[in-house]
């Protein structure tokens, strides 16, 4: 008979990797609710990690960039590359709280919840003061 203390201290090691797994689960490159732009996510202790890995509307000519910021001095700044999430936790529910999302195309930050529906699908709401005001976009994951 395997002891209770031994099923406790497994079934806590099982569900902490299983946590783990999902939360990394996150991981790789998604298209953008609009169709236009690709986020490269990463997990790291901390939290998220991001960048714009590209746009399909790139010109190579002239890369796209963060002209609708409302500071002046960052309007040139190339949107390849530029890290947009800030502050997100996981909650073990497949749910990312308490960061925000920066959106390049009016240059304004929102409250966020990112919510992974399945292997393929986040859904990601912006939102001011709470949920109820805000746009949800589902992203969907793209080869690396």
């Amino acid at each position: 008979m395997i002891p209770v203390a031994h099923v406790i201290g497994m079934t806590i090691l099982l569900t902490a990797l299983s946590s783990a797994s999902q939360d990394a689960a996150i991981e790789g490159t998604w298209l953008t609710g609009d169709g236009d732009g690709l986020v490269r996510i990463t997990r790291l202790e901390t939290g998220l990690s991001d960048v714009i890995a590209g746009s399909l509307k790139d010109d190579p000519e002239r890369p796209d960039v963060d002209s609708k910021n409302p500071d002046e001095r960052l309007r040139d700044r190339p949107l390849t590359g530029l890290q947009i999430f800030k502050g997100f936790t996981y909650n073990e529910k497949n749910r990312w709280t308490g960061g925000t999302i920066y959106d390049p195309n009016i240059g304004k930050t929102y409250r966020c919840v990112i919510t992974q529906i399945d292997s393929n699908t986040l859904k990601v709401r912006g939102y001011v003061a709470v949920p109820l005001f805000g746009r949800t976009e589902y992203w969907r994951r793209q080869p690396d």
